[in-house]
């Protein structure tokens, strides 16, 4: 199961994701109460060995800036949840970058990994990054491949959430659900979850 911690702008938590067995950690760089500037974002990357990827997560700002603030963070990955084309998608690879692409199920967007071009797709709930449940039933039978389950998800309903699917996710991310207070990790709610989601693949 492949996991992702999302919403990461301290040390301390980017070490407890690594120390877990997360297999990507992501910094959130768009207007959120967890948003970090690309120059810490650079330093909290650069203690992440090779293998896990860093993620600069973005939403609606213009590709010049995206381009910008992702190689200035010097990330492997981009993200993207604001409904950008293929063509921001096209070039965003041809910067070098992996790329994830967020949707839901009311977005109105293909719930296909690789429709735009990315290397992974993440489902999610209508509004990103709230941590509200959302019915992931909804999704039928149609997805595959690798795509990340994400919404709402803790240590104590990732495993259910995960085995309720069929097909199963192939992934999950999570960011307010490690959290104690809004925008504020805790490291063993972090190790907690990636644990659950590790043992339940």
């Amino acid at each position: 199961m492949y996991v992702k911690v999302c919403g990461l702008s301290r040390p301390e938590d980017v070490a407890a994701a690594v120390d877990a067995g997360a297999d990507a950690v992501g910094f959130v760089l768009t207007p959120s109460p967890r948003q970090v500037t690309p120059g810490a974002v650079k330093a909290l990357a650069a203690a992440v060995p090779d293998g896990i990827a860093t993620v600069a997560v973005f939403r609606g700002e213009p590709l010049a800036e995206i381009r910008r603030a992702a190689a200035e963070a010097g990330v492997t990955t981009v993200q993207l949840h604001g409904g950008e084309t293929p063509e921001a998608f096209a070039a965003l690879r041809a910067d070098g970058f992996r790329l994830i692409r967020a949707t839901s199920p009311q977005s109105g967007t293909p719930l296909r990994t690789g429709a735009y071009g990315e290397d992974l797709l993440i489902v999610d709930s209508p509004r990103p990054g709230s941590g509200e449940r959302w019915n992931p039933a909804v999704l039928g039978t149609g997805l595959g491949g690798t795509w990340l389950l994400a919404g709402g998800l803790d240590p104590d309903n990732v495993t259910e959430a995960v085995a309720s699917l069929d097909p199963r996710p192939w992934g999950v991310d999570v960011s307010s659900g490690v959290e104690r207070s809004r925008g504020v990790k805790d490291p063993a709610l972090i190790k907690r979850f990636v644990a659950a989601a590790k043992a339940g693949a």
